[in-house]
């Protein structure tokens, strides 16, 4: 079941953003795909459908701030940025990763330890942020991205403690002149139960229920307007907005208004949003003039109707029961989750 609802002031509300098949299609299981993403240009980098609709739409709700966590290198920064200019997207940080600098100094165990990486980046990121903030995460099923976000959300909240952090980043490989460093970023940041949401992209089509361990906060999704749908239950965008990213989904990813209901039931029959937000993009649909959804007026239309049919059967979002996760054995277990989810994608 999910958290619940919570409508927060915009001021409050940060976004972190995975890039690597979370917001950009990415391929990086062969070499071939690892030579191929490194030489294309800004204009050959393929967005994920609708991230970058819904990324625009966030902005537009004036949050404290987007924040983009990458595990590219940093030689990359140049390209990267052009395309996320190019898709209209605005950002408040935008932090890569050093591997070269790592390799010269022979840390060669840095190029895959995606845990101490990311978590030392949002650490300190959070500890230059206000004391009471409201979080949202993108990430995806590829890597460790479910594990670090609930861990850094639970080391905000103070649940998780010094010996913990450590022991899973021993686990991890981070290098031990690293550690310390991890887990003093750790004890400065504000304590608050910052984690909202942890959206996690099924880019590799794992099933939801590999995520079970992580509770209802975790909320993995298939495609983009499920998040749009989420957080518009949590008040953190308009239905115009969720409107505008499956709008994006029909003109150039060819969705029905048949699977836009089926993303919407998907997602509430898991206990992530509620009856309340289909109701909301229903009222605000008939305030709009057709023109100003152009091409995609009639497919969105029948998208409402049966949504608002649909709406009578969802089940109410119920209060999560927050769970007590154990990350040093967790750890193991999500490593195993991903490497069969990679070795399934391989075989097709």
């Amino acid at each position: 079941m999910a958290r619940p609802e919570a409508s927060v002031g915009a001021n409050r509300r940060v976004y972190r953003w995975d890039l690597d098949k979370t917001y950009l299609r990415t391929e990086f299981d062969t070499v071939r795909d690892i030579v191929r993403t490194a030489f294309e240009s800004a204009a050959q980098k393929r967005t994920v459908p609708g991230a970058a609709a819904l990324l625009r739409e966030l902005r537009a709700t004036e949050p404290l701030g987007i924040y983009i966590v990458s595990g590219s290198p940093e030689q990359l920064r140049r390209v990267l940025e052009a395309k996320l200019r190019l898709d209209g997207i605005a950002w408040d940080g935008f932090t890569l990763k050093p591997q070269l600098s790592n390799i010269l100094r022979g840390k060669f165990r840095f190029v895959k330890d995606q845990v101490g990486y990311k978590l030392g980046v949002l650490l300190e990121s959070r500890a230059h942020l206000g004391p009471e903030i409201d979080e949202f995460m993108f990430g995806d099923d590829a890597e460790a991205d479910a594990f670090i976000y609930s861990l850094y959300s639970d080391l905000c909240a103070g649940r998780v403690g010094a010996d913990t952090l450590a022991e899973v980043l021993e686990r991890a490989g981070v290098y031990e002149d690293d550690l310390p460093r991890i887990v003093r970023l750790a004890g400065k940041v504000p304590r608050h139960d910052t984690g909202r949401r942890i959206f996690i992209h099924l880019d590799r089509v794992s099933s939801p229920d590999g995520f079970e361990d992580f509770g209802g906060r975790v909320c993995p999704f298939y495609n983009y307007v499920q998040p749009a749908f989420v957080l518009l239950g949590q008040g953190a965008i308009e239905p115009l907005g969720v409107l505008r990213v499956a709008a994006e989904l029909v003109i150039h990813h060819g969705f029905t208004g048949d699977a836009l209901v089926a993303s919407f039931v998907d997602v509430a029959r898991r206990g992530y949003v509620g009856a309340d937000a289909a109701k909301k993009i229903v009222a605000a649909f008939g305030s709009v003039e057709e023109t100003h959804f152009a091409a995609t007026y009639r497919t969105l239309a029948a998208f409402v109707e049966e949504l608002d049919r649909a709406a009578a059967e969802v089940p109410e979002t119920e209060q999560a029961v927050a769970l007590e996760i154990d990350y040093v054995s967790l750890f193991s277990r999500d490593k195993a989750r991903a490497r069969m989810a990679k070795a399934r994608l391989m075989k097709h």
